[in-house]
This record gives structure tokens, sequence and C-alpha cells, in this order.
């Protein structure tokens, strides 16, 4: 199974080093030096990793071949691809590989549906699941043990427990505001006007 593990950023430096943007709970494992990974587009890989660094709290990687900040820049957007075991299983409990976790249905623990995972976001802080709602908007869900109670793989599942404001659909409430707000304005301008007849 191919896993996309990381995104090529901006060249660092003259030496050929670039930025990524990391895809994968592993990256000392999935992008360690000998490391070789296929790319998107096909066109600028295979890719071996020389080295790697973490630099202001970003991940810095070199590739074999690439040595100047023009070769680096020209990586830009490039997908790396890793290949994976599917029957692979990460080492820690109650961990779990982004192809595990995307298209997991989201519900609550009535049954109630929310969404289905698209996507996962690895934030420094924390994971964030990328839940897209049945009327196609998007939610942002923590990967965390209180709010994510469950976990479900036999059944394609993640049972949730938010806490009050984060799946409540807001932008419905805010728009309802904005159209009273709108009503005002138009009672306002309509009363403007008669006054100028008026006078």
């Amino acid at each position: 199974m191919q896993l996309v593990v990381a995104r090529i950023g901006r060249a660092h430096g003259i030496k050929g080093e670039v930025t990524v943007e990391v895809r994968t709970d592993e990256p000392e494992l999935r992008l360690g030096p000998g490391a070789v990974l296929r790319t998107d587009p096909a066109s600028t890989g295979p890719l071996t990793i020389e080295s790697g660094r973490v630099h202001s709290g970003r991940l810095l990687l070199r590739f074999e071949g690439v040595h100047d900040r023009t070769a680096a820049e020209a990586l830009r957007n490039t997908l790396l691809i890793a290949e994976v075991d599917p029957t692979e299983l990460p080492e820690e409990e109650d961990e779990y590989y982004d192809h595990q976790l995307i298209d997991l249905d989201v519900v609550l623990a009535d049954g109630t549906e929310v969404g289905v995972i698209t996507e996962i976001s690895h934030l420094p802080s924390q994971d964030l699941f990328i839940v897209e709602r049945p009327d196609g908007t998007e939610l942002m869900i923590p990967f965390v043990s209180e709010i994510v109670s469950e976990i479900d793989l036999e059944n394609q599942r993640a049972v949730i427990t938010p806490p009050p404001g984060l799946i409540d659909d807001r932008a419905v409430i805010a728009s309802a505001r904005d159209e009273e707000t709108e009503e005002w304005d138009s009672e306002q301008a309509e009363e403007a006007d008669a006054e100028e007849r008026d006078a």
C-alpha cells in the first residue's frame, strides 16, 4: 500500500535542504536517512533521504543528488510516498495509521451520524480529524481521548463525545443573526425614506 508521508515545501538555505509538511505519525521511521520514497509527480523521484534535522519546529530534509537551492526549490510541492504493508500496525497501543482512519464514519455515542473522516491533520500539539458532514461542510475534531471515545475499525467508525459548540452548526446561527440585522437595516432605511418624503 502506498501512503503519502510528507509534502515538500520551500528550500531552506543554499545546500539543498527543504522544509517538509509531515503527514505521518512516524516521521522517524518513514522519513529517516536512507529511506527511498516515491513521488507525485513521479518524474521528480524516487528520492533517497540523505539527512534530516528539526529546525525551529520544522523538519528539514536533504536528498541524495540535491545539493543546491535551485535543485531543492524544483522539488517544491512534491508529495513523498512510502510503501507500507497494509497489515502493519503501529507499535503503541491505541495508535493508528492515517489510512486506517480515513473514511471512518464519525458518530455520536447514540449513533447519530456526524460525517466521514476525509483527512488527518498532524499539528505539533495534537492531531485533527477533518470530517466532511452530509451537507458537504467540514469539521475539525481533535483526536484526543476526551473527545474521540472509541475507534472501531471492525465496524469502520469513530465514536465521539464532543463538548458543547464543537459540532453545533454555528454558521446557521450566525446567518440567522445576519438576516435579522438585514431586516433591521431595511426597516431603518424605509423609515429614513419616509421622513425625507414628509420633509
